[in-house]
């Protein structure tokens, strides 16, 4: 899809240049009124040939004010939806009164609008069954009706501009999903396409759009809307979610409202302003309404909702309360209405998951909107902001394994103790033995961490699918064992957990492939030191370990200097004795950044042996999710 920067002349109307302009975000009032004293366009009817169906078809077709034979224009072609016929715009919307209103107010560039029958067939009324299987293939014939009758006959009889650039096509519902259909699947024919309220005749995306690339290339404008109540939102949705993550630009605009023509009314007003102009595809993400609720919402709730930009709106009902904030590290004042409704819309926020906190009156408390995550030394909420880069941790359409709960009785804590199993897709019917991951969280967190906040199954699934990661368990434990002395006293205590307890718990009740070879330790953050300190001093243990956004403190010492001595003693072992040393981090911004980059340097300095990558993001969830998949498929090969 091509930017234009510049705007230029372009045709006149009555005198007046219309070209790329501020367009409003939704509808005025009135927008669809009669307006008195303006000048207004014309409705006909329309008879052509159509060899595709066998007998002649009727259309209306609008022609704009001051139209004239001596210019030549563009058309949009506006398709009805499945209970309809050529005359469901004329009498559910009054095209022609919103058309008329925006040329008087010079936000159209004059073109046609031809309304056809999209029921190819030669009985094309909508009486009946509508959902007859021969009345949806003719919605499906209409295509080469459509391309080989109807616009040839318009582009013969009609003063019109015959190349793509000057042919746009839009609908409502199952017009909708023909729009896209046709639209996308000829783009040599079109480049301007919109879909309202599209209808599941919408082929699948992939279907839809093999090549998202050409559509980058030729289309000047797509354009998705639907409201928030529609029952058939979840196929603009996954159109939506299609184009994101192939980085097509589109706009997608979400209003209140169900399947219904306040809805096709309001988008017929927005997409036409946009038809037959420049384009600036950087403010796209400003059109819409409302967002989508996000994905971590608790069943049914309407927020938090992701704008396309990534900025997220909270709504907050709190009365009574004085002073209320989102934070997301940064934090928000919310305003209040006279309602006791707080709201806020927030900065674009990174992709993928953040912790967050409802503030009320210096109070931070879970939001009851959203689903919560221990995090943070708490209950938490979080959101998860969608990611073009998330495909990895998607969940797919392939074998899944399971995430186990196993309770067990640990004698060096001398408690009943909780670990996560993941088990691969296939474990239950294999007789095989399988490697192991031991894989530990950071401060704050817990055995939960990796499977919810981190999507452990998920990446593993798609990795083993792929056969890029070879079959594992996975087990998560919980590594909080502080100590009341000192943290070099957790770590021991740690390390007594995982030799003691947790290796041999998990090797009597699970198939596990002996011996060292067939190990595997790796931690974030917290989970990071552990790893550094119980699997560098057992190498004898594991043949891989991974250090994701950590490492020994430049600050301390006392705990640091004792094992800086034990590795330089033990060099030689440890670099014999491991696979890979796999160190990774979240970049510059990443808090353990500096401690990171003093410890690399101890272990260039002692010939200690490691592999180091980096991904931006900071001290967070995605960049550990990206370490996960980055290092998973290193293990057991």
């Amino acid at each position: 899809m091509k930017k234009c920067i510049t705007f230029f002349i372009g045709l006149l109307l009555f005198g007046s240049i219309s070209s790329a302009q501020f367009i409003p975000r939704e509808a005025p009032q009135n927008f669809d009124k009669e307006q008195k004293e303006i000048a207004r366009g014309k409705i006909d009817t329309i008879s052509y040939s159509s060899k595709t169906v066998g007998n002649t078809r009727k259309a209306l077709i609008y022609t704009p004010p001051g139209f004239s034979k001596e210019k030549e224009y563009p058309v949009l072609y506006l398709l009805h939806g499945i209970g309809g016929d050529e005359k469901e715009w004329l009498k559910g919307a009054n095209p022609q009164v919103i058309l008329d209103n925006l040329y008087a107010e010079n936000k159209l560039e004059p073109m046609l609008v031809v309304m056809p029958n999209g029921r190819a067939m030669k009985n094309d009324r909508a009486e009946g069954n509508i959902f007859a299987p021969d009345k949806i293939e003719a919605f499906s014939r209409f295509e080469n009706d459509l391309l080989k009758d109807l616009i040839p006959f318009i582009e013969k009889d009609y003063p019109v501009l015959k190349n793509r650039k000057n042919r746009a096509i839009a609908g409502l519902s199952m017009g909708g999903g023909q729009s896209l259909n046709f639209g996308l699947g000829n783009l040599d024919k079109f480049a301007w396409v919109g879909a309202f309220s599209a209808a599941p005749n919408t082929k699948e995306p992939e279907v839809l759009l093999p090549n998202p690339q050409e559509a980058k290339e030729k289309l000047e404008l797509l354009f998705i809307s639907c409201g928030d109540k529609d029952d058939l939102i979840n196929v603009s949705q996954r159109t939506h979610n299609y184009l994101f993550q192939e980085g097509v630009p589109h706009i997608y605009y979400l209003e209140p409202g169900g399947h219904d023509f306040k809805v096709w009314k309001n988008g017929l007003y927005m997409f036409s302003q946009f038809l037959f102009k420049p384009v600036d595809e950087s403010s796209f993400s400003d059109y819409t309404i409302l967002g989508t609720p996000a994905s971590t919402n608790i069943r049914s709730a309407d927020y938090p909702q992701i704008l396309p930009d990534n900025r997220v709106s909270f709504r907050i009902d709190a009365p009574e309360a004085k002073k209320v904030q989102i934070d997301l590290g940064r934090k928000y004042d919310m305003e209040k209405d006279s309602s006791g409704i707080w709201t806020v819309t927030t900065d674009s926020i990174g992709q993928g998951f953040h912790y967050y906190s409802l503030v009320i009156d210096d109070i931070a408390v879970a939001d009851p909107t959203s689903e919560t995550f221990y995090g943070m030394g708490r209950m938490a909420s979080g959101i998860e902001i969608p990611s073009r880069e998330g495909e990895f941790y998607a969940l797919k359409d392939v074998a899944h394994g399971d995430v186990r709960i196993r309770r067990y009785f640990s004698e060096v804590t001398n408690s009943w103790r909780r670990m996560y199993v993941y088990a691969p897709p296939g474990y239950d019917a294999s007789s095989e033995d399988y490697p192991v991951l031991y894989l530990l969280h950071g401060g704050g967190e817990d055995e939960r961490g990796w499977s919810t906040q981190g999507r452990s199954d998920l990446i593993l699934d798609n990795l083993i699918a792929e056969n890029k990661a070879e079959p594992m368990l996975v087990v998560m434990m919980d590594g909080n064992l502080e100590s009341r002395d000192s943290f070099q006293q957790s770590l021991q205590t740690f390390e007594q957990e995982l030799k003691q307890a947790v290796i041999p718990f998990v090797e009597n009740n699970y198939r596990v492939a002996p011996g060292a070879e067939n190990r595997a330790l790796a931690g974030l953050s917290m989970g990071g030191l552990q790893t550094l300190y119980a699997g560098i001093r057992n190498t004898h243990m594991f043949s891989h370990l991974g250090v994701f956004s950590s490492g020994w403190f430049t600050d301390n010492p006392e705990l640091t200097k004792p094992e800086y001595a034990f590795m330089k003693e033990n060099a030689a072992k440890i670099n014999s004795n491991l696979e890979s040393f796999w160190l990774s981090m979240g970049g510059e911004e990443d808090i353990a950044y500096n401690n990171n980059k003093a410890m690399m340097t101890k272990f260039d300095e002692m010939g200690i042996k490691y592999d180091y990558s980096e991904y931006p993001g900071g001290h967070t969830w995605p960049v550990w999710r990206h370490n996960l998949f980055s290092f998973a498929p290193l293990l057991f090969r």
